[in-house]
């Protein structure tokens, strides 16, 4: 069994940069509602159907004894 530590370095060839990343889901968010945006602008105007037709039900009774 290996009981060694093992260490992680980071030698910075790989730069880490949250500002990017967070500007690039604000972008993105940004046109994703501009998008629905023009959905919601272009949307027809509709109305409601008329209520249904009033419907006369049978109610089935038990046999009298």
């Amino acid at each position: 069994m290996n009981k060694q530590q093992l260490e992680l370095t980071f030698d910075g060839s790989h730069s880490f940069r949250p500002v990017i990343r967070r500007q690039r889901r604000l972008t993105s968010a940004r046109w994703w509602f501009a998008q629905m945006h023009k959905v919601v602008d272009g949307a027809l105007e509709w109305q409601p159907a008329p209520p249904p037709r009033p419907e006369q039900a049978h109610l089935k009774l038990a046999p009298q004894r």
